[in-house]
């Protein structure tokens, strides 16, 4: 019993993490193209202040909806293997323990309890990954607003 809850959450963590990197690799390579653009305009501050908030609130909602997915793939798995009543409830159980929150109210069948605090693992670690990633993003373009401050 307990080997199938491993099972289970360690192939999933496995998946959203190469999923979560496989996401965040394409995005870095848009950010790229767009920082090189960027430098190459030598635009006025306001105009690099505007696209870097642009720019963290696109990362911010891409990230989001990239956690919303990843959480997806745990609730298929719950409803699947029976652990709670719907997917509906199996996606809000999921979302709660992504998060950490735990206060849904809805607990996983007694046989697989153990995957939803290793979800809240896997959680943990996406979020940390996602955060780090948007402190890169924005260590990134500080040059560039520095830059356009100091030739105002």
């Amino acid at each position: 019993m307990v080997e199938e809850n491993w099972t289970w959450s360690l192939s999933l963590i496995a998946l959203t993490i190469v999923f979560h990197a496989a996401a965040m690799a394409a995005m870095a390579l848009a950010l790229v193209d767009i920082y090189a653009r960027v430098t190459r305009w030598r635009l006025p501050l306001r105009h690099v202040f505007a696209i870097l908030i642009g720019l963290i609130g696109a990362v911010g909602l891409l990230l989001a909806i990239l956690h919303g997915i990843e959480a997806s793939f745990w609730a298929a798995a719950y409803w699947r293997l029976g652990a709670l009543g719907s997917f509906q409830d199996a996606v809000l159980y999921s979302l709660d323990s992504m998060t950490t929150r735990g206060a849904s109210g809805l607990a996983l069948q007694p046989h697989w309890a153990l995957m939803g605090a290793l979800e809240a693992a896997d959680g943990m670690l996406l979020f940390g990954i996602s955060t780090a990633f948007v402190f890169a993003v924005m260590q990134a373009y500080w040059p560039i607003l520095t830059e356009a401050h100091r030739t105002r």
